[in-house]
């Protein structure tokens, strides 16, 4: 597979305008809540270089292992607090909108943890990874191969 064609050198101005929107997103939340949004967005839309490039992001933020290799399975999973969980149900919700409709128990659970402002914030940070996927995938970003690790 190989990558279809640059966003940043096709269209400038569009790229631009995107990076203004992560710029905003990256300053409106904490490096925790952006983790779990751009690793479960990126999940659930089949993003190999986002998933990629986030779980080395949240490493290097010092996020557990646990914390993040759970995401996927986050509903099964006692690592996630409550305010985790709604805010995880929130993206599964959105990422999904035309099969989910962003169910009012969704955004009732939102409310219980989360201000207006981080409600609206996070829900613009949810379409930005979304949309950062779409170009991702729609145009085949490729994720660089790490290494094989040496056995002991």
């Amino acid at each position: 597979m190989t990558q279809r064609l640059d966003i940043g050198k096709a269209a400038p101005a569009s790229y631009k305008a995107v990076s203004a929107l992560e710029s905003y997103v990256q300053s409106s939340l904490s490096r925790q809540d952006i983790h779990l949004i751009k690793l479960r967005a990126s999940q659930i839309n089949g993003c190999a270089f986002c998933v990629d490039k986030h779980v080395k992001e949240a490493r290097r933020d010092g996020m557990s292992e646990q914390w993040i290799n759970l995401i996927c399975a986050w509903k099964e999973s006692p690592v996630y607090s409550a305010r985790e969980r709604a805010l995880l149900g929130w993206v599964d919700a959105l990422i999904h909108l035309p099969k989910t409709g962003a169910p009012d128990a969704d955004f009732a659970a939102m409310k219980l943890h989360f201000t207006d402002e981080e409600i609206a914030n996070i829900t613009v940070a949810i379409g930005t990874i979304n949309l950062w996927n779409m170009i991702a995938v729609g145009f085949r970003f490729q994720h660089p191969v790490d290494a094989p690790s040496q056995a002991a």
